[in-house]
Formats: C-alpha cells, structure tokens, sequence
C-alpha cells in the first residue's frame, strides 16, 4: 500500500505545496486501480462504456495535452480551443477514446507512468511564480491533472463498491 504524502507546510514554495497536490491526487487514482485484474481494467461499463483501461488512457491524453499547452500558456499566449480544433471537448475525448481503443493495456500502463512522470518534471522546472494560485498556468494544469483525476478516481471507486459482493 502506498504511503499518501503528507500536506506541505504553509510556508512552503508554491512549486512545493503544487506539486504534493497533484502527487496525493495521483496515488488517489493510482489506488482506484490498484488490486484489478486485467480482465477487471478492461471491463466496459465503468463511466458510461469506459473501462478503467479508457480511463487511464483518457487521463494520459489529458496530461498530454497540459504538457503541450502549458508551455504556450508560459509565454503568454492562448492554446487554441477544443471547439475550433476538434468540435469540443467531448468530440476530443472521443477522438482520443477512439485512438487508444485497442491499445495493448500494457502499453496504456506504460503511457500513464512515462506521461505523469514528464508532467511531473515540468512542473519541477515552472517558473515559482505560476505554480501559486490564480494564474492561467495553474488553472489550466488543475483542470488537465489533478482536479481530472479526482473526478476518474472517485468513478473507479464507485463502481467497484457497486460490483462488490453484498
């Protein structure tokens, strides 16, 4: 069983208190999955047809996306919008659940570790001034990582309390 990080103190740099909050919502959704069977991630019907698999290629696709976005955020500049680029963001996930559908679960397991671990390592390298509250690079990371995978977790934990023997 994972050791879930201890908060940082308050007077910590925000990079610091940034990155212990995206790591307790990583082991969150890391321990939604832990213990399954591959036969049990592959299974549909977790959030809608998703499996778990879905889910964390979903995930990843959204940690690829902050990765690719941010750095335009850091300088100053708008990423273009989902509904421009691909008819919105459900038309995107869709795209993207499409894409990785009959990915080996292996190399979806793969993708999740050397994704978060890029991710991880560029928020390490951010500029302190925008890993605090308020600014458009910690929104937007929010949005694409550690808020997300609260929501994944949470969908996980759900259904496997539902499938749980009475």
């Amino acid at each position: 069983m994972t050791k879930k990080p201890t908060a940082a103190p308050a007077g910590a740099p925000s990079r610091t208190r940034l990155l212990k909050r995206i790591d307790a919502a990583w082991q969150d959704l890391l321990a939604a999955c832990a213990g399954l069977s591959a036969e049990d991630l592959t299974a549909p019907g977790v959030t809608g047809a998703w499996s778990v698999k879905d889910i964390v290629a979903h995930v990843t696709v959204w940690e690829e996306e902050a990765l690719e976005h941010l750095p335009v955020v850091l300088a100053g500049r708008r990423p273009p919008r989902y509904s421009v680029t691909h008819g919105g963001i459900n038309a995107f996930n869709a795209q993207m659940t499409q894409r990785n559908r009959d990915l080996p679960l292996s190399e979806v397991l793969r993708r999740r570790d050397d994704t978060h671990a890029r991710l991880v390592e560029f928020v390490r390298r951010a500029p302190e001034s925008e890993c605090g509250g308020g600014t458009r690079f910690r929104r937007r990371l929010r949005l694409d990582t550690y808020g997300h995978y609260a929501v994944h977790a949470s969908a996980i934990q759900r259904w496997r309390r539902q499938r749980a023997p009475a």
